[in-house]
C-alpha cells in the first residue's frame, strides 16, 4: 500500500502542474521549450501578463542544486496591469518577483536561489506620519534586468533598478539605481568593484 504523504505529495505536484497550464492559458503568452523544475507559486490578478521566452527554466526544486534553495520560485503580479517579462535562455531559480508595474527580465540571464525582485516597497515611507504606513501604498517603479546580467544568491533589487547588460552582482548584495554594465557589484547598498576596463 502506498502511503499517505506519498498520495498527498503527488497530489500537490499534479495540482500544481495543472496551474501551470492555467497560467499559461490565461497570463501568457509564452514561448518553447520552457523547462520547470518543480512547481512555483502563482499569485496573478486578473489582466496581469506572464511572458516567458524560449527555452526559459524556472527551477524551484533543490534537487541536483548546489545552494540550498529556501522557497521555489514565487510570481506575484499585484495588479490587473503587472507585467513580468523573461527572455530567452534566462534561468531563475528560487526567487520571488513581485510586481505591480513591471519586471523585464532579459535573455540568456542567471538568477540564483532565494532572491528578491520587487518593484514596489509595499508601503508608503510617509516619513511625516508613520502611521499612514498600515494603509497607503507606494508607487511602483519600474525594474530592468538586462541581457546576460547574472545575480548571486540572495540578491535584493529595490525598485527603480536598472541593472546594465553584462553585469555580475554577488551574492546577498542591494542593487538601487543604475549599475552599469559589463561591471561587477557587491555590498549593500552595491558598489562597483571591478568593470571590463580592469581587465
Amino acid at each position: 500500500m502506498i502511503p499517505l504523504h506519498y498520495l498527498l505529495l503527488a497530489f500537490d505536484y499534479i495540482k500544481g502542474y495543472c496551474a501551470l497550464l492555467g497560467v499559461r492559458f490565461f497570463y501568457g503568452p509564452w514561448g518553447k521549450n520552457i523547462k520547470f523544475k518543480g512547481v512555483p507559486v502563482f499569485h496573478i490578478r486578473k489582466g496581469a501578463k506572464l511572458h516567458l521566452g524560449n527555452s526559459v527554466q524556472i527551477n524551484s526544486t533543490n534537487t541536483f542544486y548546489h545552494l540550498n534553495m529556501f522557497r521555489p520560485v514565487k510570481f506575484l503580479l499585484d495588479t490587473n496591469h503587472a507585467h513580468i517579462e523573461i527572455g530567452d535562455h534566462s534561468r531563475i531559480h528560487g526567487t520571488l518577483l513581485h510586481a505591480k508595474d513591471s519586471i523585464k527580465i532579459g535573455k540568456g540571464c542567471l538568477i540564483a536561489a532565494n532572491c528578491q525582485i520587487f518593484d514596489n516597497n509595499g508601503h508608503s515611507i510617509s516619513m511625516r506620519s508613520p502611521e499612514d504606513r498600515l494603509h497607503k501604498m507606494d508607487v511602483p517603479k519600474p525594474i530592468i534586468i538586462e541581457d546576460y546580467v547574472w545575480l548571486g544568491t540572495g540578491v535584493i533589487v529595490l525598485p527603480g533598478t536598472q541593472i546594465g547588460a553584462g553585469t555580475i552582482v554577488s551574492a546577498n548584495s542591494v542593487c538601487k539605481g543604475t549599475l552599469k554594465p559589463n561591471s561587477i557589484y557587491a555590498g549593500n547598498p552595491a558598489i562597483c568593484i571591478s568593470d571590463r576596463n580592469n581587465k
